[in-house]
């Protein structure tokens, strides 16, 4: 029997209920309101009394209301027909729904019950399964979509029958499975998992590190991202967090992508349900938004469905993931999800931490981030989620709490820089105060040497000190003004700035420049450091302005130019002559 309640206290969107039976931490219940049913969460129980906080407006709720529990966590429903779909954070299918404004109460299916799909069995009779096995597969887009065995069952299983190879719906029964007690259970394309348990159905054994392509120099280069690993990208409004997002979801070698706008402002969510359909996808030649899913709660939705839409995503992710794909999740920004944790914090009145929000908001954002990951799979296949999310700190502070809990989670650090934007170097990530810790791992750094070449890792650690001595010869020579300091300041840090204009800066909407292979990476860093380790013959620092440019303009033509191509063989030729003037000089 289903437990029931009243509700005793209203705090905006935190709901009190005395309960007359028992109830579980995350458990989902429906509160009352004049004929509709609005959706909420159990996250805090005290004897009789249960804490809730609701998906929806509570604009007219009354004490006495009635409200029943459902005896399953919040859940997103998992099956063919993902992809490409708009969803909220509750999985409602944004296209469906009616109206600009979403009304109380509305539920849609967040999977097509009509649409038929072509089964191709991959399991046998007889054959012994468990949970995350794959019966067989269905093609959703142009991707193979896994069949699994449910992921709630445990123990081993054996396959009594699969179903002929044909079309089928997807709450048609594809197979059946018998348990060790002769017990058949009936299996259906469509599985319900909790979205704040993570599901774990894959061997304990080394992972291989590789690195994950991004197409952006600064981040591929100097600060890189493995498959399975997990980055952040802070900085203040107006530094380029959206586009960055946009290019590396692109870009990126991932077989799928999920983008969580969680509490973003509408304009910015509009804007990514405008575009993605429109971006050509350059593995595959179509469009980028058949391997997308979105999830999005903006800010003017309740502070709970924010922190619903990033678990949310990330279920996906794991579902996918078990399929032997590599996913990308994206998330912006979890400024607004930990925000809403501080709002539902402070209203339950409990100790507040640093800026109010919760003590513990290190340690959920942690067991966030611990979700992604590589994994093999129990049939020997691998897949990984690789995590970047972005943070939104108030005013550009790094220090805050958010930005500081995330970075004790996540392995890169990719901050935007107020002074690179306003400046127009994009992507505007700092590359003094970035990193990446995955280029300490030994395991990285023998994929690279293999991969890229052997002194791959070398050189990109003399990079990044080029950088930043020619950041302490600008400041010098700011102070001390052009002909107070020697000529190997100048020459210092205009070695500096070509690496700057040829390798961190790109244009992202151009056709050539906006991804940059490992290949052409490789050769370009290899370039630069060639005019790094030059020694040039200047007389004065007034010769060493024009020259630098003129070199850095060259490079840039060699960007946009089809690598290898006459044009950029050309423009090669051009550089190494005036690297030869330069030595005369």
């Amino acid at each position: 029997m289903a437990t029931k309640g009243k509700v005793t206290g209203i705090i905006a969107n935190l709901v009190i209920v005395e309960v007359d039976g028992p109830v579980s931490q995350n458990e989902i219940c429906f509160i009352r309101l004049k004929g509709v049913d609005l959706m909420a969460e159990v996250i805090k129980v005290l004897g009789n009394k249960a804490s809730t906080q609701v998906f929806e407006s509570t604009r007219g709720l009354k004490i006495g209301a009635d409200v029943e529990f459902k005896n399953h966590m919040l859940e997103v429903t998992l099956g063919p027909g993902i992809l490409s779909r708009n969803y909220d954070g509750l999985q409602n299918d944004l296209d469906k729904m009616t109206g600009v404004f979403l009304k109380r109460g509305e539920h849609t299916e967040p999977l097509n019950p009509d649409a038929e799909w072509a089964f191709k069995h991959i399991a046998e009779a007889g054959d012994k399964v468990e949970a995350g096995s794959w019966l067989g597969e269905v093609i959703e887009g142009w991707m193979p979509h896994k069949i699994m065995v449910p992921f709630k069952l445990q123990g081993d299983y054996t396959v009594k029958s699969v179903v002929a190879d044909g079309t089928y719906k997807t709450k048609d029964v594809v197979a059946v499975i018998t348990d060790s007690k002769g017990k058949d259970i009936e299996v259906t394309m469509v599985q319900k998992w909790p979205v704040k348990v993570p599901i774990k159905a894959y061997r304990e054994k080394p992972r291989p590190f590789r690195i994950m392509e991004t197409g952006v120099r600064t981040m591929d280069t100097l600060n890189p991202l493995a498959e399975g690993g997990t980055g952040f990208v802070p900085g203040p409004f107006g530094c380029g967090k959206t586009v960055l997002q946009h290019a590396v979801s692109q870009q990126a070698e991932a077989d799928m992508i999920i983008i969580t706008a969680c509490g973003e402002r509408a304009n910015e969510v509009v804007e990514i349900f405008t575009e993605f359909p429109e971006l050509e996808d350059p593995r595959t030649g179509r469009k980028l938004m058949e391997r997308t899913t979105i999830i999005c709660n903006t800010s003017n939705m309740p502070v709970a469905a924010r922190e619903a839409s990033v678990y949310t995503g990330m279920t996906i992710a794991e579902y996918y993931r078990s399929m032997g794909l590599k996913v990308l999740l994206l998330a912006d920004s979890t400024s607004r999800w930990a925000q809403a944790l501080r709002e539902m914090s402070n209203r339950m009145e409990e100790l507040p931490g640093p800026d109010a929000f919760p003590m513990d908001l290190p340690a959920i954002i942690s067991n966030f981030y611990s979700r992604a990951g590589f994994v093999y799979l129990n049939n020997g296949e691998s897949g990984s989620i690789t995590f970047l999310g972005t943070v939104s700190p108030e005013g550009g502070n790094l220090k805050e709490p958010v930005t500081e809990s995330n970075k004790k989670a996540a392995r890169c650090f990719y901050g935007l820089n107020q002074d690179r934007a306003d400046s127009k170097r994009y992507p505007a990530i700092d590359p003094i105060d970035s990193y990446s810790k995955y280029l300490e791992y030994p395991e990285i750094q023998e994929f690279l040497k293999k991969n890229v070449s052997e002194d791959w890792v070398d050189n990109v650690t003399l990079t990044k000190d080029i950088l930043l001595r020619g950041k302490e010869a600008s400041e010098q020579i700011n102070i001390l003004g052009d002909d107070g300091v020697p000529i190997d300041y100048h020459e210092r840090y205009w070695k500096a700035e070509v690496i700057d204009f040829v390798i961190l800066q790109q244009d992202a909407y151009d056709s050539i420049d906006k991804s940059t292979p490992f290949e052409r990476q490789k050769f370009m860093l290899e370039q630069v450091l060639d005019v790094y380790h030059t020694k040039f013959n200047f007389n004065s620092f007034e010769e060493v302005n024009p020259f630098f440019k003129s070199i850095i303009n060259t490079f840039k033509q060699m960007n946009y130019s089809e690598f290898k191509s006459d044009k950029f063989n050309d423009y090669l030729s051009q550089i190494k002559s005036k690297i030869n003037e330069g030595k005369a000089v």
